[in-house]
């Protein structure tokens, strides 16, 4: 199966080990990985404020870069929930949406192409998990994110009180309701301490900046790692921290 990965923005510029473990993590399930250069952004964060001209141009690029593939993955629900929800609006030629058809969420595609839920994975720690906004209320991931972290070896997985409730961060409402993000970034790492895991694991990583920025600021030792990390971890080749 020939894939392309849609890094996308944050990932690329911030979060590159997320790119790099999701990549390794398919090559091990035997997908020939691709990662077309050209790629830029989804545009969502265009279209939220209001541009949606430039949020069109790059919805014709991502189908322009990513026709022909047979899936595009993403590590990011949020994204994918705006390539799918949006682009075939903003793309001029209905055909040329291809690629929006074939793009998946990272645990999507694992579980519904891939057909697997033990991906081999190994990560000794005690871990919870939030399930983000347009994850689980735009393109409906559900338990699957769950399902591949129950499967891995030494994980310790321990429910999130509160889980469904967002994290605060949704964009640029971080930004323009900073006081009301702030309050509800609160609430989240409330839960978050009252689990004792060590890690923090979601499918975006805007989500695990916001909540980790949050967490390091209180020196209460949980580090947040993409799921795609996790999952590409072995006995192996052990997920280690950034230095």
């Amino acid at each position: 199966m020939r894939v392309a990965l849609f890094a996308t923005c944050l990932t690329d510029t911030l979060f590159p080990g997320t790119a790099i473990a999701a990549t390794r993590l398919l090559e091990r399930l035997g997908c020939r990985v691709e990662f077309p250069l050209d790629q830029t952004c989804c545009g969502q964060m265009h279209l939220n404020t209001g541009y949606r001209e430039h949020a069109a141009d790059l919805a014709e690029r991502y189908a322009a870069i990513f026709a022909g593939y047979d899936a595009v993955v993403a590590p990011s629900g949020s994204c994918v929930a705006m390539v799918r929800e949006f682009h075939q609006d903003l793309v001029a030629s209905p055909s040329r949406n291809g690629a929006v058809r074939h793009t998946y969420e990272l645990s999507e595609f694992l579980v519904d192409v891939l057909g697997v839920t033990d991906v081999g994975a190994y990560f000794p720690h005690r871990v919870t998990y939030h399930p983000t906004c347009h994850s689980l209320r735009a393109i409906g991931v559900g338990d699957r994110p769950l399902r591949l972290l129950s499967s891995v070896r030494g994980l310790d997985l321990v429910a999130l009180p509160e889980a469904e409730t967002c994290c605060g961060f949704g964009g640029t409402f971080a930004v323009k309701n900073a006081d009301v993000s702030t309050a509800m970034l609160a609430d989240k790492m409330r839960c978050v301490a009252e689990t004792g895991a060590e890690v923090l694991t979601a499918g975006d990583n805007s989500c695990l900046m916001h909540i980790g920025g949050g967490l390091s600021r209180l020196r209460v030792g949980v580090r947040t790692v993409h799921l795609a990390e996790i999952l590409a971890s072995t006995e192996e080749e052990p997920w280690r921290a950034p230095a």
